[in-house]
């Protein structure tokens, strides 16, 4: 039976998981949403469709990486969920998406460079693109860590996204962005030289991101 609280957070990582994909960005069983909980997180399970996910499915995963082994397995990629719960504080849920114009930018081994001021949004002048390796290993949490440095997104090479937030809405709202973004740099790459913004003018962006925007 869960508790009063624990529903509400399992109802919320339902909810942002089942949201994610009616966006078209988890397509089929696709990426994974966790959020901490306790000296752990819950997960979403691995191969569930969204459509079936409930309360009850996601799994717990403590802070030594254990779970029950008689349930539902937790997503293959639980690995760089907790590692960065366990160096980010200031994290509290973790979105990973396959959505097409980000993958297909990190299947380029590209970041997304400052070509528009919005990339701010992702707390650096930049998003940077993780290394490649392979995924549910411990080797993709150690590179998804150091490319969120300073950071609360990534791509990474050849597989897809991370988008962290305080919350799961600011995940997921962040995921997005990341897509947005992806798809406007793969466009303006196809048209020709594209202007970066210098550093000074990132700074006065990020000091800016700051105080925007409405508190609910």
């Amino acid at each position: 039976m869960l508790t009063e609280v624990t529903l509400a957070i399992c109802e919320s990582i339902v909810t942002a998981a089942q949201m994610l994909s009616e966006q078209g960005l988890s397509p089929g069983t696709s990426g994974n949403v966790s959020s901490r909980y306790k000296n752990g997180m819950l997960i979403t399970p691995s191969g569930v469709d969204y459509a079936a996910l409930t309360p009850d499915t996601l799994v717990f995963v403590d802070q030594n990486g254990q779970y029950q082994h008689d349930a539902l397995k937790p997503s293959s990629e639980w690995q760089f969920h907790l590692a960065i719960y366990q160096h980010r504080q200031d994290i509290n849920a973790v979105v990973h998406t396959h959505s097409e114009a980000a993958t297909a930018l990190a299947c380029t081994g590209r970041g997304i460079p400052a070509f528009h001021y919005m990339v701010a949004i992702g707390g650096g002048e930049n998003i940077r693109c993780a290394p490649y390796a392979t995924f549910g290993t411990e080797t993709l949490a150690h590179k998804a860590l150091e490319a969120l440095e300073g950071r609360m997104a990534c791509l990474l090479a050849n597989h897809g996204v991370i988008a962290c937030g305080e919350n799961l809405r600011a995940a997921a709202r962040l995921a997005n962005e990341v897509e947005v973004l992806s798809a406007q740099y793969s466009r303006a790459l196809g048209i020709g030289d594209v202007q970066i913004l210098d550093t000074q003018e990132m700074q006065t962006v990020l000091a800016k991101f700051k105080g925007y925007g409405q508190t609910l």
